[in-house]
Protein backbone atom coordinates (compact mmCIF):
# COMPACT_ATOMS: atom_id res chain seq x y z
CA UNK A 1 0.00 0.00 0.00
CA UNK A 2 2.75 2.39 0.89
CA UNK A 3 4.49 1.63 -2.37
CA UNK A 4 1.35 2.38 -4.32
CA UNK A 5 0.79 5.61 -2.48
CA UNK A 6 4.38 6.67 -3.20
CA UNK A 7 4.08 5.91 -6.95
CA UNK A 8 0.99 8.06 -7.33
CA UNK A 9 2.72 11.44 -6.73
CA UNK A 10 5.59 10.47 -9.00
CA UNK A 11 3.19 9.60 -11.84
CA UNK A 12 1.33 12.88 -11.34
CA UNK A 13 4.61 14.74 -11.42
CA UNK A 14 5.59 13.13 -14.69
CA UNK A 15 2.31 14.11 -16.33
CA UNK A 16 2.74 17.60 -14.97
CA UNK A 17 6.22 17.90 -16.46
CA UNK A 18 5.00 16.65 -19.83
CA UNK A 19 2.08 19.09 -19.78
CA UNK A 20 4.44 21.97 -19.01
CA UNK A 21 6.75 20.98 -21.81
CA UNK A 22 3.86 20.83 -24.33
CA UNK A 23 2.59 24.17 -23.09
CA UNK A 24 6.02 25.76 -23.52
CA UNK A 25 6.28 24.37 -27.05
CA UNK A 26 2.84 25.77 -27.87
CA UNK A 27 3.71 29.17 -26.47
CA UNK A 28 6.95 29.29 -28.40
CA UNK A 29 5.01 28.49 -31.57
CA UNK A 30 2.50 31.25 -30.89
CA UNK A 31 5.20 33.78 -30.12
CA UNK A 32 7.11 32.79 -33.24
CA UNK A 33 4.05 33.45 -35.41
CA UNK A 34 3.02 36.53 -33.47
CA UNK A 35 5.32 39.20 -35.00
CA UNK A 36 4.38 38.21 -38.57
CA UNK A 37 0.70 38.50 -37.73
CA UNK A 38 1.21 41.87 -36.17
CA UNK A 39 3.20 43.10 -39.13
CA UNK A 40 0.40 42.07 -41.49
CA UNK A 41 -2.21 43.85 -39.30
CA UNK A 42 -0.21 47.12 -39.33
CA UNK A 43 0.30 46.95 -43.15
CA UNK A 44 4.04 47.10 -42.71
CA UNK A 45 5.78 45.62 -45.73
CA UNK A 46 7.75 42.60 -44.85
CA UNK A 47 11.39 42.47 -45.75
CA UNK A 48 11.07 39.31 -47.85
CA UNK A 49 8.19 36.98 -48.52
CA UNK A 50 8.40 33.63 -46.93
CA UNK A 51 9.67 30.93 -49.20
CA UNK A 52 6.98 28.42 -50.21
CA UNK A 53 7.37 25.00 -48.74
CA UNK A 54 9.11 22.50 -50.98
CA UNK A 55 6.73 20.28 -52.92
CA UNK A 56 6.27 16.87 -51.47
CA UNK A 57 8.48 14.27 -53.00
CA UNK A 58 6.59 11.61 -54.94
CA UNK A 59 7.67 8.36 -56.39
CA UNK A 60 6.15 9.11 -59.83
CA UNK A 61 8.61 9.16 -62.68
CA UNK A 62 9.04 12.27 -64.78
CA UNK A 63 7.30 12.01 -68.17
CA UNK A 64 9.75 10.73 -70.73
CA UNK A 65 9.87 12.07 -74.23
CA UNK A 66 9.23 9.62 -77.07
CA UNK A 67 8.91 9.91 -80.81
CA UNK A 68 5.64 9.38 -82.61
CA UNK A 69 6.76 6.07 -84.09
CA UNK A 70 7.82 4.74 -80.70
CA UNK A 71 4.46 5.78 -79.29
CA UNK A 72 2.65 3.93 -82.07
CA UNK A 73 4.77 0.82 -81.54
CA UNK A 74 4.19 0.79 -77.79
CA UNK A 75 0.46 1.38 -78.28
CA UNK A 76 0.05 -1.38 -80.87
CA UNK A 77 2.44 -3.92 -79.50
CA UNK A 78 4.12 -6.64 -81.58
CA UNK A 79 0.86 -8.50 -82.28
CA UNK A 80 -1.08 -5.68 -83.92
CA UNK A 81 2.10 -4.39 -85.55
CA UNK A 82 2.72 -7.70 -87.34
CA UNK A 83 -0.93 -7.94 -88.46
CA UNK A 84 -1.03 -4.41 -89.85
CA UNK A 85 2.37 -4.71 -91.53
CA UNK A 86 1.26 -7.94 -93.17
CA UNK A 87 -1.95 -6.33 -94.43
CA UNK A 88 -0.03 -3.29 -95.70
CA UNK A 89 2.58 -5.30 -97.62
CA UNK A 90 -0.11 -7.58 -99.06
CA UNK A 91 -2.13 -4.56 -100.15
CA UNK A 92 0.83 -3.02 -101.96
CA UNK A 93 1.73 -6.31 -103.66
CA UNK A 94 -1.85 -6.93 -104.78
CA UNK A 95 -2.24 -3.39 -106.04
CA UNK A 96 0.93 -3.59 -108.14
CA UNK A 97 0.01 -7.05 -109.49
CA UNK A 98 -3.53 -6.01 -110.45
CA UNK A 99 -2.31 -2.72 -111.90
CA UNK A 100 0.11 -4.57 -114.19
CA UNK A 101 -2.52 -7.17 -115.11
CA UNK A 102 -5.18 -4.58 -115.92
CA UNK A 103 -3.04 -2.84 -118.52
CA UNK A 104 -4.37 -2.59 -122.03
CA UNK A 105 -1.35 -4.50 -123.38
CA UNK A 106 -2.28 -7.50 -121.23
CA UNK A 107 -6.03 -7.45 -121.91
CA UNK A 108 -6.72 -5.86 -125.28
CA UNK A 109 -3.44 -5.02 -127.08
CA UNK A 110 -3.78 -2.70 -130.01
CA UNK A 111 -1.00 -4.35 -132.05
CA UNK A 112 -2.83 -7.68 -131.94
CA UNK A 113 -6.02 -6.07 -133.23
CA UNK A 114 -4.21 -4.48 -136.15
CA UNK A 115 -2.22 -7.59 -137.07
CA UNK A 116 -5.21 -9.92 -136.71
CA UNK A 117 -7.40 -7.67 -138.84
CA UNK A 118 -4.69 -7.43 -141.48
CA UNK A 119 -4.44 -11.24 -141.69
CA UNK A 120 -8.23 -11.54 -141.99
CA UNK A 121 -8.34 -8.93 -144.75
CA UNK A 122 -5.72 -10.93 -146.66
CA UNK A 123 -7.70 -14.15 -145.98
CA UNK A 124 -4.72 -15.66 -144.16
CA UNK A 125 -6.86 -17.37 -141.56
CA UNK A 126 -4.31 -19.92 -140.42
CA UNK A 127 -1.74 -17.21 -139.77
CA UNK A 128 -4.38 -15.18 -137.93
CA UNK A 129 -5.17 -18.17 -135.72
CA UNK A 130 -1.50 -18.79 -134.96
CA UNK A 131 -1.01 -15.10 -134.17
CA UNK A 132 -3.91 -15.09 -131.71
CA UNK A 133 -2.84 -18.44 -130.24
CA UNK A 134 0.69 -17.18 -129.54
CA UNK A 135 -0.57 -14.05 -127.79
CA UNK A 136 -1.17 -14.48 -124.04
CA UNK A 137 -3.58 -11.58 -123.69
CA UNK A 138 -7.28 -11.98 -123.06
CA UNK A 139 -8.09 -10.84 -126.58
CA UNK A 140 -5.71 -13.42 -128.07
CA UNK A 141 -7.31 -16.24 -126.08
CA UNK A 142 -10.81 -15.18 -127.10
CA UNK A 143 -9.97 -14.87 -130.79
CA UNK A 144 -8.08 -18.15 -130.92
CA UNK A 145 -10.98 -19.94 -129.21
CA UNK A 146 -13.43 -18.48 -131.72
CA UNK A 147 -11.33 -19.48 -134.74
CA UNK A 148 -10.79 -22.97 -133.33
CA UNK A 149 -14.58 -23.56 -133.16
CA UNK A 150 -15.41 -21.79 -136.41
CA UNK A 151 -15.44 -25.06 -138.34
CA UNK A 152 -18.47 -26.13 -136.27
CA UNK A 153 -20.38 -22.98 -137.13
CA UNK A 154 -20.58 -19.32 -136.23
CA UNK A 155 -22.86 -19.78 -133.15
CA UNK A 156 -20.48 -22.37 -131.72
CA UNK A 157 -17.55 -19.99 -132.29
CA UNK A 158 -19.38 -17.19 -130.44
CA UNK A 159 -20.20 -19.54 -127.60
CA UNK A 160 -16.56 -20.60 -127.28
CA UNK A 161 -15.46 -16.96 -127.28
CA UNK A 162 -17.96 -16.11 -124.56
CA UNK A 163 -16.83 -19.01 -122.39
CA UNK A 164 -13.18 -18.04 -122.65
CA UNK A 165 -14.04 -14.38 -122.04
CA UNK A 166 -16.05 -15.18 -118.93
CA UNK A 167 -13.27 -17.42 -117.62
CA UNK A 168 -10.61 -14.76 -118.09
CA UNK A 169 -12.90 -12.10 -116.61
CA UNK A 170 -13.44 -14.30 -113.55
CA UNK A 171 -9.67 -14.63 -113.10
CA UNK A 172 -9.24 -10.85 -113.21
CA UNK A 173 -12.07 -10.26 -110.76
CA UNK A 174 -10.76 -13.01 -108.50
CA UNK A 175 -7.44 -11.20 -108.17
CA UNK A 176 -9.22 -7.94 -107.52
CA UNK A 177 -11.41 -9.47 -104.82
CA UNK A 178 -8.42 -9.75 -102.49
CA UNK A 179 -8.17 -5.96 -102.43
CA UNK A 180 -11.79 -5.80 -101.31
CA UNK A 181 -11.05 -8.48 -98.72
CA UNK A 182 -8.25 -6.39 -97.20
CA UNK A 183 -10.53 -3.35 -97.26
CA UNK A 184 -13.07 -5.34 -95.25
CA UNK A 185 -10.69 -7.04 -92.81
CA UNK A 186 -8.62 -3.98 -91.85
CA UNK A 187 -11.46 -2.03 -90.14
CA UNK A 188 -12.51 -5.21 -88.35
CA UNK A 189 -8.99 -5.62 -86.96
CA UNK A 190 -9.08 -1.95 -85.94
CA UNK A 191 -12.44 -2.47 -84.23
CA UNK A 192 -11.06 -5.50 -82.43
CA UNK A 193 -8.15 -3.38 -81.19
CA UNK A 194 -10.58 -0.66 -80.09
CA UNK A 195 -12.54 -3.08 -77.93
CA UNK A 196 -9.32 -4.62 -76.64
CA UNK A 197 -7.89 -1.24 -75.65
CA UNK A 198 -11.07 -0.09 -73.92
CA UNK A 199 -11.26 -3.34 -71.96
CA UNK A 200 -7.66 -2.83 -70.86
CA UNK A 201 -8.45 0.72 -69.72
CA UNK A 202 -11.51 -0.36 -67.75
CA UNK A 203 -9.46 -3.14 -66.20
CA UNK A 204 -7.02 -0.50 -64.94
CA UNK A 205 -9.92 1.49 -63.48
CA UNK A 206 -11.32 -1.59 -61.79
CA UNK A 207 -7.95 -2.57 -60.32
CA UNK A 208 -6.78 0.95 -59.40
CA UNK A 209 -9.89 2.15 -57.63
CA UNK A 210 -11.08 5.74 -57.86
CA UNK A 211 -7.67 7.22 -58.73
CA UNK A 212 -5.96 5.09 -61.40
CA UNK A 213 -2.73 6.25 -62.98
CA UNK A 214 -3.25 8.32 -66.11
CA UNK A 215 -0.35 6.63 -67.89
CA UNK A 216 -1.94 3.20 -67.44
CA UNK A 217 -5.26 4.48 -68.77
CA UNK A 218 -3.50 6.15 -71.70
CA UNK A 219 -1.94 2.84 -72.74
CA UNK A 220 -5.29 1.16 -73.36
CA UNK A 221 -6.81 4.26 -74.95
CA UNK A 222 -3.78 4.61 -77.26
CA UNK A 223 -4.20 0.99 -78.34
CA UNK A 224 -7.89 1.58 -79.07
CA UNK A 225 -7.32 4.74 -81.11
CA UNK A 226 -4.21 3.69 -83.03
CA UNK A 227 -5.66 0.34 -84.09
CA UNK A 228 -8.76 2.12 -85.39
CA UNK A 229 -6.67 4.74 -87.17
CA UNK A 230 -4.32 2.28 -88.88
CA UNK A 231 -7.17 -0.07 -89.78
CA UNK A 232 -8.97 2.76 -91.56
CA UNK A 233 -5.72 3.97 -93.14
CA UNK A 234 -5.31 0.55 -94.76
CA UNK A 235 -8.97 0.02 -95.65
CA UNK A 236 -9.57 3.36 -97.39
CA UNK A 237 -6.89 2.99 -100.11
CA UNK A 238 -7.73 -0.71 -100.49
CA UNK A 239 -11.39 0.01 -101.22
CA UNK A 240 -10.49 2.92 -103.51
CA UNK A 241 -7.98 0.81 -105.47
CA UNK A 242 -10.48 -2.05 -105.76
CA UNK A 243 -13.19 0.13 -107.26
CA UNK A 244 -10.84 1.95 -109.63
CA UNK A 245 -9.25 -1.23 -110.94
CA UNK A 246 -12.60 -3.04 -111.15
CA UNK A 247 -14.00 -0.29 -113.37
CA UNK A 248 -10.87 -0.41 -115.50
CA UNK A 249 -11.07 -4.18 -115.89
CA UNK A 250 -14.78 -4.02 -116.73
CA UNK A 251 -14.09 -1.43 -119.45
CA UNK A 252 -11.26 -3.49 -120.96
CA UNK A 253 -13.29 -6.72 -120.87
CA UNK A 254 -16.17 -4.96 -122.62
CA UNK A 255 -13.76 -3.67 -125.23
CA UNK A 256 -12.43 -7.20 -125.78
CA UNK A 257 -15.97 -8.49 -126.31
CA UNK A 258 -16.84 -5.75 -128.79
CA UNK A 259 -13.60 -6.07 -130.76
CA UNK A 260 -13.66 -9.87 -130.91
CA UNK A 261 -17.29 -10.01 -132.07
CA UNK A 262 -16.55 -7.34 -134.65
CA UNK A 263 -13.60 -9.36 -135.97
CA UNK A 264 -15.59 -12.59 -136.12
CA UNK A 265 -18.71 -11.03 -137.60
CA UNK A 266 -17.27 -11.40 -141.09
CA UNK A 267 -17.60 -15.18 -140.74
CA UNK A 268 -21.31 -14.98 -139.98
CA UNK A 269 -22.29 -15.97 -143.52
CA UNK A 270 -19.23 -18.03 -144.34
CA UNK A 271 -20.45 -21.17 -142.61
CA UNK A 272 -17.86 -23.71 -141.68
CA UNK A 273 -14.91 -22.31 -143.62
CA UNK A 274 -11.85 -21.39 -141.64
Amino acid sequence: MQQCNESGPWTLARFSVLAVIFALVGLLTVFAAGPMAFAQDEDVPAEAPAAPPPPPTTTEEAPREMSYLVWIYEALGPGYMIVFLGLSFTLVALFVMNLLTARRENVCPQHLLESFEAHLNEQRYQEAYELAKADESMLGMVLSAGLAKLSLGYPQALEAMQEVGEDENMKLEHRLSYLALIGTISPMVGLFGTVHGMIASFQVIAAGGSTPKASDLAQGISTALFTTLIGLAIAIPAIAAFNILRNRVARLVLEVGICSEDMMSRFQNVGGQK
